[in-house]
């Protein structure tokens, strides 16, 4: 029992496989197939705001190590500087809109910039379970680093979750991104967290913030586009 519930992704991280994510053959697998319109977690078409389905509805932002002295730079400029998310024009597939960030990542020793969305407003926990993964398009953009995280803060990694051993060590995958738009999906199963401090059991989908889009490359240049992101797998 416990080995077919961790292959569903569920907390137990028993049994993860190898996945690529930007292989058609994931997106062919039962838990990486697309949902229907009510999947989509954000089609970047509002200004700053995630699509207002199935009891989701929070805002885009920008992070960065401000706090740290880390010395990063980001557009949009984050909230906490006093900035508001806003969206930039052209999409993959031909859409108006898509989710940016540019900036410079600082080379202290904890460094880090970022985007990303949030579930629910105030934030909140996401009961996502009936769900298998997360996918979306993306892109780097001139001379950028290719190298992006995708990260999913749960109830064990969030510090809002009051659990955490290690926080910020979310679950995730570490993205090599070209200039040309490219299809991802990430199961939820596949995703793991990073190898520093403390592990937990693998991620619980029915407890989550949101999603982020991290650059942690010191000294390097990131310019990064996302759209369409949506959940997959549905029932």
């Amino acid at each position: 029992m416990a080995a077919s519930l961790g292959a569903l992704g569920l907390g137990l991280g028993a049994c993860v496989e190898k996945v690529d994510p930007a292989s058609p053959k994931t997106r062919e697998m039962p838990e990486g197939k697309a949902c229907p319109a009510s999947g989509m977690i954000s089609d970047c078409e509002s200004a700053n705001k995630t699509n207002f389905i199935e009891g989701r509805g929070g805002y885009w932002y920008t992070f960065l190590d401000t706090k740290d002295n880390g010395g990063s730079d980001i557009w949009p400029l984050s909230g906490a500087l006093g900035g508001t998310f806003e969206m930039s024009e052209g999409g993959a597939n031909g859409t108006a809109h898509h989710a940016r960030m540019k900036g410079t990542v600082g080379g202290a020793d904890i460094v880090y910039a970022g985007m990303g969305m949030n579930f629910v407003d105030p934030k909140g926990t996401y009961d996502a379970s009936k769900y298998k993964g997360i996918a979306f398009w993306a892109k780097k953009n001139g001379d950028s680093t290719p190298h992006v995280r995708l990260k999913v803060p749960d109830i064990q990694t969030d510090p809002d979750g009051k659990i955490c051993h290690q926080c910020f060590n979310d679950h995730g995958w570490d993205l090599n991104l070209t200039d040309q738009w490219t299809y991802y999906v990430v199961p939820f199963r596949a995703m793991k967290q990073e190898d520093w401090g403390a592990k937990d059991n693998g991620i619980d989908p029915s407890k989550i913030y949101g999603i982020q889009f991290q650059c942690s490359e010191k000294g390097a240049k990131f310019d990064i586009s996302v759209d369409e992101i949506q959940f997959t797998g549905c029932p």
